[in-house]
């Protein structure tokens, strides 16, 4: 049973930074496609960032030149370091796989089959 397992967040002003960190287990194929997606308290799943098991690394515009995905597969780790933050990176994160190389957009939540519990990040003004 695949499994993944977040650790990281918490509470920082604005302009601090966060890692977060989620380690997975139980795959039988590695995953093409881990990301992270968050959801704000009244806001849809979002995604966040990707990397595939190639060299496609993806960010969401309102991150993009402040946070940085990396996967490193011999450890079955996916890392998040979100520097610069503001208030509106305040949600739950959630890290998430996908087995395929194809089936649906990538950037969607609903692609994804295998999901982390959640861990939050709080950003203060």
């Amino acid at each position: 049973q695949v499994q993944l397992v977040e650790s990281g967040g918490g509470s920082v002003q604005t302009g601090g930074s966060l890692s977060l960190s989620c380690t997975i287990s139980g795959y039988t194929a590695r995953p093409y496609y881990m990301g992270w997606f968050r959801q704000a308290p009244g806001k849809e799943r979002e995604v966040t960032a990707v990397a595939t098991n190639g060299d496609l690394r993806f960010f969401t515009d309102t991150v993009k030149g402040r946070f940085s995905i990396s996967r490193d597969n011999a450890k079955n780790t996916l890392s998040l370091q979100m520097n610069s933050l503001k208030p509106e990176d305040t949600a739950m994160y959630y890290c998430a796989a996908r087995i395929q190389q194809r089936g649906g957009d990538w950037r969607r939540p609903e692609s994804y089959h295998y999901w982390g519990q959640g861990t939050q990040v709080t950003v203060s003004a």
